[in-house]
């Protein structure tokens, strides 16, 4: 929990309360599905919440905006950033029933309002339209693009960049952005930039306008 403190610190006690929360429920659900490496849990805030919460560093949503988790996967990055705006709404999406149980359950034990965790694919939503997207180590580029495309609208619901996708990666991510043919779009920073562990040296935030 430190680490979250070591780079934001502007949190109400009910936000403070609800991060501390993560770990326990984590630590418990992890024991009955494998949700994180074994190896990984003991660094849950460090490889998952303050990896999550990189985007936050970057983009300040707006209150009222809407944004899908593409494959939240037990509700990262979208958990730790419906807990650090709380006036946004989260849809959480993953194709495994599981994984999207555990995350109902954390949301609803942390009191997570503004959280909705749904099992399907994304590209089988229907009848809905997000100002983003966010996700992270789900599938390339190219492909993620092509999911989400039809679901973002034109706008700008936060102070920083216009509606679009935002995405966590590691790697050499030059093959895959070219592969993508976004690469005239796509703005990317290295995470080392934010954050100075050495977690964080070859992770990158992607960005991808509407």
């Amino acid at each position: 929990m430190e680490i979250i403190l070591k780079y934001f610190d502007d949190f109400t006690e009910k936000q403070l309360l609800q991060f501390q929360q993560l770990g326990s429920l984590y630590k418990d659900w992890n024991e009955k599905i494998n949700l994180i490496s074994r190896k990984d849990i003991d660094a849950l805030y460090e490889k998952h919440v303050l990896h999550s919460l990189a985007i936050a560093a970057i983009c300040n949503f707006h209150a009222g905006a809407k944004i899908v988790d593409i494959g939240t996967g037990g509700g990262f990055p979208g958990i730790p950033l419906a807990i650090f705006f709380p006036e946004v709404e989260f849809l959480l999406v993953d194709s495994i029933g599981k994984k999207i149980k555990v995350v109902q359950d954390v949301a609803k034990n942390i009191g997570l309002q503004n959280v909705t965790a749904i099992h399907s694919r994304v590209e089988d939503i229907k009848g809905k339209t997000f100002d983003y997207a966010v996700s992270r180590a789900v599938a390339p580029l190219a492909d993620l693009w092509r999911w989400i495309d039809p679901f973002i609208r034109k706008g700008q619901k936060s102070d920083e960049f216009p509606n679009g996708l935002i995405c966590l990666k590691g790697g050499d991510l030059n093959k895959e952005i070219k592969e993508s043919g976004l690469q005239d779009k796509v703005q990317a920073w290295r995470m080392q930039d934010i954050f100075s562990e050495t977690f964080f040296e070859d992770k990158y935030l992607i960005y991808v306008p509407k």
